[in-house]
């Protein structure tokens, strides 16, 4: 058995951590309970500052495109009341020409140039609002990943984060250079109003008013809209996540075979439809809200602009503005009508985007700050974890209970157990990537933060990434900061065992490996392993943590790599988690883990004398081969 020290746990960092491992569904937990009218409306009031925050992040994205883009937005308003202009002037030649100051020909060049100037501005906007929402993408992705490089990994994954990230990419990372858009109709459309409604008070102020009446209902209808969006994306962001899963599963290659070895797809595709129908039906609903809201605004709008053009006839016929300035009113009332939609649409926009854009901002401050830059330490006498214990958050029974275990520089220290006893758990404790509830954690002899443990161990896990990236890459990605000289990638390639396999691939160490985003060069799954292992030996730490790193090997390769594993390690600790007995036995030092506690610990030799649990295992796995 392993043996036991007597210390006290430091109880303040204990509830430190379980505080961290917890706060993030907890404000999940809080944040879900609150959606609903009274979080709209707390979005809704705080509407100019999400929009204030929203435009510094269009300008911060791109400030010369922002201005450009509002400078068409003012070219558009003055060339439309330069259609005003020049239609006055054109009916003034035609029907009084004595009293026109200006020739038809002069009146009619002035209107074309307005009418095609108002034309061309549209489309010049439409580009630049198009390279302008790309730049605004790239910036607010920026702000997501950096948010979630932020969050620690128990946090990444939480159920409570993988949704609110979900949401977030399905629904907000488009909403400020919405914002932006609206805003910018909303100056276009605002100039624009002032100018029409200038003109009309010119000719009869009673006009303004008439058209103004469909305003305040049209804002109503808007922030209703804005509360039913929020609400709908909100209820269907589980349904999106599964079917996205489902869609995976259905087109990705990792998972083709299987798919079709089983006949798999039948059942999926079922399943696939039956969300499908369940997003149709709400979707529906919220369409037809929506089309509801979008036609009493449009009903607004036209009768407003029907009594408009009502008055205009009848001060026609009382004689109260004669026919030209009718028709340059009649002009001025269905442009303005048109200033008024846009600046309707683009209030609706701000009002639709706030609960969004608050959603965003939240899922933002979630993270923790940046983490500060680990520093890489040589392990000079070993690192010791004493009566370590850690639960998974919404977890009753811990994943690690009590458990001591060492090793030594140099060293290689096996962790064996059957399923589910915690092997992998520990591991990412040991790596520094989870933060034990209780116990420490030293680094010869000394506590060091997690950030430096991080950077002084390398893991490979087994289920490692397979990268669609060139040979090279897959190798030096370990270690980003390192230059990627020849000698250090050749060297870890050959104490791999990879040396053999870039004899085999057409460009070497600079074939792409993968076919998922180009046409590369696929691997075996043994020979992907040996990838993932000379990634692990590439990385320059003291401490390398291999889990599995023989699963996709075949007896002789596995053999060979374990023949003589010191001299592949090149003198560095180890901690091997495996299945296979044959890959164990020659590590100084193998724990037995059952239920996330050690309950044997000893060389190979000295558990099968003492007969417990390591011993059962073994026999019955070499019994196999008998």
């Amino acid at each position: 058995m392993s043996s036991r020290y007597n210390h006290s746990p430091n109880v303040l960092v204990t509830l430190s951590n379980r505080y961290r491992h917890n706060s993030w569904n907890t404000l999940s937990r809080r944040y879900h309970s609150t959606v609903g009218i009274t979080s709209i409306a707390r979005a809704s009031a705080a509407t100019p500052r999400l929009i204030a925050a929203a435009t510094r992040e269009v300008a911060a994205a791109d400030r010369f495109g922002t201005v450009t883009a509002a400078i068409y937005q003012i070219v558009g308003a003055v060339g439309a009341l330069g259609v005003v202009a020049a239609s006055k002037l054109t009916f003034d030649a035609l029907l009084q020409p004595e009293s026109a100051r200006f020739g038809l020909t002069v009146s009619l060049l002035a209107l074309a140039f307005m009418t095609a100037l108002t034309g061309s501005v549209g489309a010049l906007q439409t580009q630049q609002h198009r390279l302008l929402g790309e730049r605004v993408s790239q910036r607010v992705w920026d702000r997501v990943l950096d948010t979630t490089a932020r969050a620690d990994l128990v946090t990444y994954e939480s159920a409570g984060f993988a949704t609110s990230l979900e949401r977030v990419q399905q629904n907000a990372l488009t909403r400020p250079f919405a914002v932006t858009t609206a805003l910018l109709g909303l100056t276009g459309s605002l100039l624009g109003v002032v100018t029409m409604s200038a003109v009309l008070i010119g000719v009869e102020p009673l006009l303004v008013p008439i058209l103004l009446a469909a305003g305040l209902p049209a804002v109503l209808l808007a922030r209703w809209a804005s509360r039913t969006e929020f609400a709908f994306a909100h209820r269907l962001t589980p349904l999106f996540r599964r079917r996205n899963y489902l869609r995976q599963l259905l087109t990705q290659r990792p998972y083709a075979a299987e798919l079709r070895a089983f006949h798999s797809t039948k059942p999926l595709r079922e399943r696939h439809r039956e969300l499908n129908a369940g997003i149709n039906v709400q979707l529906r609903q919220q369409v037809r809200r929506r089309q509801l809201i979008a036609g009493l605004t449009t009903i607004g709008v036209a009768l407003s602009l029907t009594a408009a053009l009502l008055a205009i006839i009848g001060l026609v016929r009382s004689g109260r503005i004669d026919l030209p300035a009718a028709g340059a009113a009649a002009i001025a009332v269905r442009l303005l009508s048109s200033q008024l939609g846009t600046l309707f649409t683009s209030i609706g926009g701000l009002l639709e985007s706030a609960p969004f854009l608050a959603d965003l901002e939240r899922f933002v401050a979630s993270a923790p700050p940046s983490p500060a830059t680990g520093e890489k330490r040589p392990l000079r006498q070993g690192i010791v974890l004493r009566d370590i214990s850690f639960r998974y958050p919404e977890q009753d029974r811990p994943a690690v209970d009590a458990v001591d275990i060492e090793i030594g520089a140099g060293e290689v220290v096996a962790l064996v157990g059957e399923n589910g006893s915690g092997k992998t758990t520990l591991a990412k404790i040991v790596a520094g990537l989870y933060d034990p509830d209780l116990g420490t954690r030293r680094w010869d002899g000394a506590d060091a933060p997690p950030a430096d443990i991080r950077a002084s161990v390398t893991v490979i896990f087994q289920d490692f990434v397979r990268y669609q990236m060139t040979l090279r890459d897959n190798i030096t990605i370990s270690d980003g900061d390192r230059p990627g000289d020849e000698e250090s990638v050749h060297d870890a390639a050959r104490r791999a065992g990879v040396l053999g396999v870039t004899r085999e691939l057409p460009h070497g160490l600079d074939t792409m490996l993968g076919r998922d985003l180009d046409e590369g060069s696929d691997l075996s799954g043994g020979q992907w392993q040996r990838v993932a292992l000379a990634r692990a030996l590439y990385r320059d730490t003291s401490l390398v943590v291999l889990d599995e790193p023989a699963a996709a090997l075949d007896p002789r390769a596995e053999h060979e790599l374990f023949a003589d594993v010191r001299a592949m390690l090149g003198g560095r600790a180890a901690l091997l988690i495996s299945h296979r007995f044959s890959s164990t036995r020659m590590a100084d030092r193998i724990y037995v883990l059952d239920a996330g506690r050690v309950v044997e610990c000893g060389t190979h030799d000295e558990l099968m004398v003492g007969a417990g649990q390591y011993a059962e295992l073994y026999r019955l796995q070499s019994a196999a081969y008998r």
